[in-house]
């Protein structure tokens, strides 16, 4: 499992590293397409940061669950903005999506720490 861990993370930060920096550098095409969807480029230097934050999130111990919670979340957005504003293109936010959800799967014993909730039983 380790092996398959280090695979999905290595994965999603490239992906995501990629695309929050092209968003956080001004790439023509990434300001073009938050033009399309019209919330203004606040919206894409928030979804850079989110992206790049979430991947390295990814590496700190015990934060890859919130990395992958995140950078999910996003992915949800992506895939209902390309399916209600952009177009039909949404498979690689769907794939990436479904990446962050075995990431979340593997690390699944962080989520109690994370919300603030112990493992052991209150007595």
């Amino acid at each position: 499992m380790t092996y398959i861990s280090l695979g999905l993370r290595i994965l999603l930060t490239l992906a995501f590293f990629g695309a929050g920096g092209a968003k956080l550098a001004g790439v023509e095409m990434m300001v073009a397409t938050f033009d399309q969807i019209g919330f203004g480029q606040g919206l894409r230097y928030f979804t850079g940061a989110v992206e790049v934050i979430g991947a390295a999130l990814l590496w700190l111990p015990r934060r890859q669950v919130i990395g992958a919670a995140i950078l999910g979340g996003t992915m949800v957005g992506a895939v209902l903005t390309h399916l209600f504003i952009l177009g039909p293109s949404a498979m690689p936010a769907i794939i990436l999506g479904l990446l962050c959800t075995a990431v979340l799967y593997i690390y699944r014993a962080q989520i109690p720490e994370v919300l603030g909730r112990s493992n052991t039983p209150q007595t």
